[in-house]
């Protein structure tokens, strides 16, 4: 029976919708390097995207606005001798960033003012870098920026090191020596510690002020690479890999333990590496495979990964990129958004979208982001301080205006979104309303004549017509109620509770006679408890409905069928006599058709038998014959 029970989450329905061709970022000639990178970076005001250009490396800067054709001539980020293979943006400042190559060095870019890839100009002006960082000897495959400290810069090279930058000041300040080339490497929150995952199949933390790693754990036995991913303020960090049979892994892990937690889970055969993203806000993880077009998200919980839905595409992707949660659309309840290259030749935003009808802000699903300011600044940093960078809230944007900063800390309050719904005093004041409306309601219609009998005739027709089908109307309405009262018989007979049946009646006697305000509400008092024992034992159908109507009468067809009437007790007596005659011609109707219905039973058994000896005289007929 557990198997039956959905788990409640508020991204269970969240789903990817993709951008038509006409608004995607066309025209691009995407680096066609086999070095494992993502190709492609965002920050909520541009993408930058490794180029396929001649003459040395380049890469691109695309305005996130500036969607649709790529002129073919457009300023690119040169400086490099060699193929471009990595770039990252700088988390507090979107007009920054570094790009890492394959002749070993690391630069620094500035993005222009007011810079777009349409210009008028005759001659395109390339944008050189801003600083170079020198000190590896071998080809740079990973930058990444500090996601606490200001200008904090981490690389790793194939001269089997991983160096620590001010960009400030352009000097290596730490270097971490490694025993095999890096793969992939993650900060947690608040840049502390660095996860990396090498060639030798082993996963390693970094205390990166101490140069030294303070764990080590043997990762995915695949021999091809591996990938992993610092999950925000969670103590957690989750790697794809490949087993030994080349099945592509998902695990997670916890600092200090050297086996993943849950094991290593399989997720399937197809042998594209898997990029993982991970949303702070939503606590879901993105996977993403090198040569499928496939997506899919996990919501984290409970220290297991959750599986919510895939987007799926017949494109492929070689490259991907998520924006910062500070830059999704607050007013589509857009949780994340990526950028999939197609084809080594456009860019199609990917649109993740929690459905929701309201159109205000949704705050369960908008938790505080990462804002732009620093927790710490790189001097501090590196002289020993820790922080986590202050969070804004995104309702603030959502009206249109500065964002407003909150602690790293705060959590949005839990009492507006809960007692909202459900106020203590809401019950009292619902239940009063019933008890003033009696009060209010006979008096206009006192005033008006009592309803005739046709209009209760009506009503209980429309009561019991919620539990019948519609039939055909006769002219005449006593013919009508006897066919009905026929069709709704049971093939049983049954015991009919005279007293109760009687109500109905005995309330159109009363309302067919002139009330007298001097005599006592007897017939109320008298007609109730047969109601009450009617609905208590099994009667016909039309009896139950009878009643039913009777129960559920509006105020002015009770007030008339409870007022004293003046009629003598014989036009009930009547009325009774009537209604037992009709019951007991019915019952005896149906036990002549049960009798019947018997002996035709018979005949056809008779009948059956008949023809079995009929057809075993012709089998002797025939043997006698030859």
């Amino acid at each position: 029976m557990a198997g039956r029970f959905v788990r409640a989450s508020k991204y269970r329905h969240v789903f990817g919708k993709p951008t038509r061709k006409e608004f995607c970022y066309d025209n691009l000639h995407i680096s066609r390097n086999a070095w494992d990178t993502n190709l492609v970076k965002a920050n909520p005001e541009y993408l930058s995207v490794n180029w396929e250009a001649s003459g040395g490396g380049a890469f691109a800067v695309i305005p996130v606005n500036e969607r649709g054709k790529v002129p073919d001539q457009i300023p690119l980020f040169r400086g490099h001798t060699a193929a471009v293979l990595d770039t990252d943006w700088h988390p507090f400042n979107d007009h920054v960033l570094a790009s890492a190559s394959d002749d070993g060095r690391v630069f620094v870019w500035q993005v222009p003012d007011n810079f777009t890839l349409h210009t008028d100009a005759d001659q395109i002006v390339d944008v050189a870098p801003s600083s170079k960082l020198q000190g590896h000897s071998r080809k740079v495959g990973q930058v990444l920026f500090n996601p606490a400290a200001e200008n904090i810069l981490a690389s790793a090279s194939g001269d089997l090191t991983i160096k620590l930058w001010d960009i400030t000041t352009g000097q290596a300040a730490l270097s971490l020596k490694q025993p095999d080339i890096v793969q992939s490497l993650s900060w947690n929150p608040s840049g502390s510690l660095l996860v990396t995952t090498s060639r030798d199949k082993k996963i390693r933390v970094w205390d990166v002020r101490q140069e030294s790693p303070v764990h080590e754990a043997p990762g995915h036995p695949g021999a091809k690479n591996s990938r992993v991913v610092w999950l925000g303020d969670h103590n957690r960090f989750a790697t794809t890999g490949f087993s030994r049979m080349s099945e592509r892994q998902l695990a997670l892990w916890e600092p200090g333990r050297n086996d993943p937690i849950g094991g290593f889970s399989t997720l399937d055969s197809i042998s594209g590496v898997l990029m993982p993203f991970w949303d702070e806000g939503s606590n879901c993880l993105y996977l993403a495979g090198k040569g499928d077009g496939n997506i899919r998200y996990y919501e984290y919980e409970n220290d297991k990964f959750e599986f919510l839905s895939e987007y799926k595409s017949a494109d492929p992707q070689r490259g991907l990129a998520f924006v910062p949660r500070r830059g999704v659309n607050v007013h589509e309840n857009e949780i994340m958004r990526a950028y999939k290259t197609v084809n080594d030749s456009y860019i199609e935003p990917i649109s993740f979208t929690v459905p929701r009808r309201a159109e205000t802000f949704q705050s369960d699903i908008y938790p505080p982001a990462t804002g732009l300011k620093p927790a710490v600044s790189s001097k501090d940093w590196l002289s020993g301080k820790t922080g986590v960078p202050a969070k804004i809230d995104l309702e603030s944007i959502y009206d249109g205006g500065a964002p407003v900063e909150v602690a790293a800390d705060y959590k949005p309050p839990a009492t507006t979104t809960t007692s909202a719904p459900a106020p203590a005093p809401a019950s009292p004041v619902k239940a009063t309303p019933p008890k003033n409306e009696p009060e209010s309601t006979p008096a206009p219609v006192r005033s008006g004549p009592p309803p005739s009998i046709n209009d209760q005739k009506q009503s209980i027709s429309t009561m019991a017509n919620k539990f019948q089908d519609d039939e055909e109307e006769s002219s005449d309405e006593d013919d009508a109620d006897a066919a009905e009262f026929e069709q709704t018989g049971r093939p049983q007979p049954r015991h009919v509770n005279v007293a109760a049946a009687a109500a109905v009646p005995a309330a159109a006697a009363a309302a067919k006679s002139p009330s007298s305000p001097h005599k006592p509400p007897a017939a109320a008092q008298v007609s109730s408890p047969p109601s009450a024992a009617a609905s208590k034992t099994p009667t016909p159908i039309a009896s139950r409905t009878t009643t039913f109507a009777s129960n559920n009468q509006p105020p002015t067809a009770a007030a008339a069928a409870s007022s004293p009437s003046s009629g003598s007790s014989s036009d009930i007596a009547d009325a009774l006599a009537k209604l037992t005659t009709l019951v007991q011609a019915q019952n005896s109707k149906i036990d002549s058709l049960t009798s019947e219905v018997e002996g035709l039973k018979k005949r056809l058994l008779l009948s059956s038998e008949q023809s079995e000896r009929i057809r075993q005289l012709e089998l002797e007929l025939e043997e006698a014959r030859s």
